[in-house]
């Protein structure tokens, strides 16, 4: 046993979710991925890892119209290591290690065993996180700069405070044109059935049903534009049937048929909207996707929760929709110094979504 296979993580800090889910994620990690937890007590995992991934569109465009650049790409695919999770919206920290002796133990841990380490989605004075878990990422940040790190800033987590009356209070604080857009797209709803279900309920033990879902999610993942974690069966068979999660699957139907589903999770207060599964191109012509927002702001309040952390892709449309934005950094370590001090002059190239943030985040979103 190595030094990267200790079975579960200490308690750690910044959990928007259930902390059970990084144990599924650890028991059950994305497909390639090589899940471990640190002698610090910190989950992370190997994984093959596009550098490219997050990269702005005059960059990508660059490297394409490259000579040989298909093989180009291959090259910039390398193992890396991730501190970290995909199962959590940030890095979770161990409670137990002082933030500046947390750097040189995952350095330590990391060993040579690939080329690259990335400590991913740590926040940035997040909102949704209590002052002492924001003073700790703070202070880790500063001590990894300290270490030789790079910070690169990561994707913006879209959430809103629940602190609205009813649908119309909260229609209202948009603008005019995106009220009226917004109204007619949710007239769909009365095309859809939905139902909910508790994780850990019997219905969830049906593995026909499972599979189903499964293929639903199957079809977000294939449409998406970035592919890096695809969840396994097992992985949601794990989630969907642990009942301690507080976990909330809705159920979108429409003339009989499930067309779309959408897993949150209610923890400390808020509501966490972690997975979606659509039917394509039903779930398209029934809005499904403003219905289900607008359904999970009506949960989110009659439950009397504080904020509803929707996630954090399609940024543009959680815009328009009305959602704030807080950031996380990621603070990345090469091995090599000539890479290490090319990506310090390059890094901004690999900010898609604050570049994006900062050029249309004080203007109207386009119609989605």
């Amino acid at each position: 046993m190595t030094s990267l296979q200790i079975p579960a993580p200490t308690r750690c800090i910044n959990g928007l979710e259930p902390a059970a889910l990084i144990r599924h994620f650890l028991a059950h990690p994305p497909a390639g991925f090589e899940a471990f937890c640190s002698p610090a007590g910190m989950p992370g995992f190997f994984a093959d890892f596009d550098l490219l991934t997050t990269a702005d569109g005059d960059t990508l465009d660059l490297v394409n119209s490259l000579p040989g650049s298909r093989w180009l790409r291959r090259l910039l695919n390398w193992r890396t290591c991730f501190f970290g999770t995909t199962a959590s919206e940030y890095a979770p920290l161990p409670a137990s290690v002082a933030p500046e002796a947390l750097p040189p133990a995952l350095l330590e841990a990391w060993s040579k065993r690939s080329r690259l380490l990335i400590v991913k989605d740590i926040p940035d004075d997040s909102p949704l996180l209590p002052a002492a878990d924001r003073q700790y990422a703070a202070a880790f940040v500063a001590a990894c700069v300290e270490r030789g790190f790079i910070l690169v800033e990561g994707q913006a987590l879209a959430y809103v405070p629940i602190d609205f009356a009813c649908p119309e209070d909260y229609l209202a604080r948009l603008s005019p044109g995106r009220r009226k857009d917004i109204r007619r797209k949710l007239r769909a709803r009365e095309r859809l059935q939905l139902k909910v279900l508790p994780t850990g309920c019997e219905a969830l033990r049906d593995p026909d049903f499972l599979a189903v879902l499964y293929d639903l999610y199957r079809e977000v993942y294939a449409q998406s534009e970035i592919h890096f974690d695809l969840l396994t069966p097992d992985f949601f068979r794990a989630i969907l049937q642990d009942g301690n999660l507080d976990g909330h699957l809705f159920l979108y139907y429409g003339d009989g048929e499930l067309i779309g589903f959408n897993l949150c999770f209610v923890h400390d207060g808020m509501l966490i909207d972690k997975y979606v599964g659509f039917r394509y191109p039903a779930a398209r012509q029934h809005n499904l996707y403003f219905v289900s927002w607008m359904e999970n702001l009506a949960f989110a309040r009659e439950r009397g929760l504080s904020h509803y952390v929707a996630g954090w892709t399609d940024p543009e449309i959680k815009a328009y929709l009305g959602a704030r934005f807080t950031f996380t950094r990621h603070a990345v370590y090469v091995r090599n110094p000539l890479l290490r001090s090319l990506l310090k002059r390059i890094s901004g190239r690999f900010e898609s979504d604050r570049a994006w943030f900062d050029a249309h985040a004080k203007q109207p979103a386009p119609r989605p």
